[in-house]
């Protein structure tokens, strides 16, 4: 039975998590179709972004603990919680969040590049509440992402927030009526898929950079010797749209 489904939308591969009646909870399936569904995404050319939801009005309830209770883990070595936390795309991914992103759920939409949120939505990492911390980029990445005493009341609480105030606080790029965080977040990625495709993934790189620095001064010494910057410079003096080969 397949957990998570994938179509390709224009240029972009819309990835949903497909386990309703579990508030799309993670389980090991989960995370080997999802860490399938990425490959997927970086392997083909004509994808450019991704966006990631969930089915049924949930985008995750995070780890399934029922699944952990009989060994099972959410994690793939190397990639981390449902084969995404850490992993090193190269094509922007965006987290569409309706209802529930809690635990693993936030974590997932974190280490996406951007977020839709539902002016409904709940973030929350109630880790603690548990026994236990976020240790799927919960406490690594929302303090990088937000000011560090509101971070550390999100962690420390176990409260979760709307996504209205998730906007406020810089976590959410889009807050859309319920329902309507898919489509937005399609016309984001189209809206990545007019650039090009080296440059975006140049970019990823640089931000998860150790040394931004150095790692900037490579990708653009690569850059400047691609066919795609020589494209869009002429593009640029014939004034007409750029066509991306990303070579």
């Amino acid at each position: 039975m397949t957990v998570v489904r994938t179509e390709r939308v224009g240029s972009a591969l819309l990835i949903t998590i497909d386990r309703p009646e579990a508030r799309n909870a993670v389980d090991a399936a989960t995370a080997a179709e999802l860490s399938a569904a990425l490959d997927e995404l970086e392997a083909t050319p004509e994808l450019w972004a991704g966006v990631l939801t969930g089915a049924g009005g949930t985008f995750s309830a995070g780890m399934d603990l029922k699944a952990a209770l009989k060994g099972e883990s959410p994690e793939i070595p190397g990639r981390g919680f449902g084969g995404l936390t850490e992993a090193e795309l190269t094509k922007p991914l965006i987290a569409a969040v309706e209802g529930f992103a809690m635990g693993g759920g936030f974590e997932l939409a974190l280490g996406c590049d951007l977020i839709v949120a539902a002016e409904n939505a709940k973030f929350g990492l109630p880790e603690v509440k548990r026994g236990l911390i976020a240790a799927g980029g919960g406490v690594v990445r929302l303090p990088e992402r937000i000011p560090h005493h509101l971070a550390m009341e999100i962690l420390l609480t176990g409260e979760p927030i709307n996504g209205i105030r998730a906007g406020s606080l810089g976590l959410a790029n889009r807050v859309v009526p319920a329902g309507e965080t898919a489509a937005v977040a399609l016309q984001l990625a189209e809206q990545i898929a007019l650039n090009a495709p080296l440059a975006l993934a140049a970019v990823k790189n640089v931000v998860r950079a150790s040394d931004r620095w150095a790692a900037q001064r490579t990708e653009i010494a690569k850059l400047m010797t691609s066919a795609d910057v020589r494209e869009g410079m002429t593009a640029f003096a014939e004034r007409r749209a750029p066509q991306w080969t990303g070579r």
